[in-house]
């Protein structure tokens, strides 16, 4: 069991690695991306620009010199101790389409384990100045207007509900964007393309269900204590706590919506 003090050390070096990771990134926004890579398979653009590797690298070095047991799982560069007792989980650019494309809806997520369970994390949008922190003791944004507490918003039904996904079409199977679509019939209003930064929205109480397939430990990970944190529910398709590799998520607010949505969700959820 993590101690306050222990949280407070590992919080603020939280907001350490945010900023180090924004020295990078900030620069090589809304820039030609010289140097992009294409990673994904024939037929599916998977990019990688200079700001993904570089913000990914900074963030390890802090961790190397200041926490150097601590282990570290990224989407650039691969695990290092996996099995530590403290694990960084990041992905340095989250939404890297977004940023190519020159939207600020990229994130950089670093989250942290202890003995395998996601303890704290944070959702970062350099460009507006915004950090959403948290863990199961409280989850805050932190902003340029200055620091405030994150609750997500209850009392409503799926029928009222804003939702949201990234790219229904190239993120869901057949099965899939079947119960997509019937969740989102049943939705007031929905949004695409924001990736991780609708996460952080659901925290503030603006969003009320985000769901998502595919999704890999470092687009996750960070999320979980966040949502927690703030009142939230982080779950699979079935119900069941998100298992340490990703996978079909559900991210909600309010119960009640999840649950509801959880009903056409279940039918195409794989285990």
């Amino acid at each position: 069991m993590l101690t306050a003090d222990q949280f407070d050390t590992l919080d603020r070096f939280l907001l350490d690695l945010n900023a180090a990771a924004g020295d990078v990134i900030l620069p090589l926004f809304r820039t030609e991306q010289d140097g992009m890579e294409d990673k994904g398979p024939a037929g599916a653009f998977d990019p990688v620009t200079a700001a993904d590797k570089g913000a990914e690298a900074a963030i390890r070095k802090l961790i190397g010199e200041r926490f150097p047991e601590h282990g570290v799982i990224g989407e650039e560069y691969g695990e290092d101790r996996p099995d530590a007792e403290f694990v960084w989980v990041l992905d340095p650019v989250d939404g890297t389409r977004a940023f190519i494309a020159g939207l600020p809806v990229w994130t950089t997520l670093i989250g942290l384990r202890f003995q395998g369970r996601p303890v704290l994390g944070s959702i970062g949008q350099a460009y507006t100045g915004e950090i959403y922190i948290g863990h199961a003791g409280g989850s805050r944004l932190i902003s340029r207007e200055g620091t405030r507490p994150l609750k997500v918003r209850k009392g409503i039904p799926l029928t009222q509900a804003i939702i949201a996904t990234t790219d229904p079409h190239a993120c869901f199977n057949g099965a899939e964007l079947g119960a997509w679509r019937q969740v989102r019939s049943a939705a007031r209003l929905a949004r695409t393309g924001c990736d991780a930064y609708a996460y952080a929205q659901v925290a503030a109480g603006r969003i009320d269900l985000v769901v998502e397939a595919g999704l890999k430990s470092w687009d996750i990970d960070a999320a979980i204590p966040v949502l927690e944190g703030a009142g939230g529910y982080v779950t699979d398709w079935t119900g069941a706590p998100v298992g340490a590799f990703g996978g079909q998520v559900a991210i909600a607010g309010e119960k009640a919506v999840l649950d509801e949505a959880l009903v056409a969700l279940k039918r195409a959820a794989t285990v």
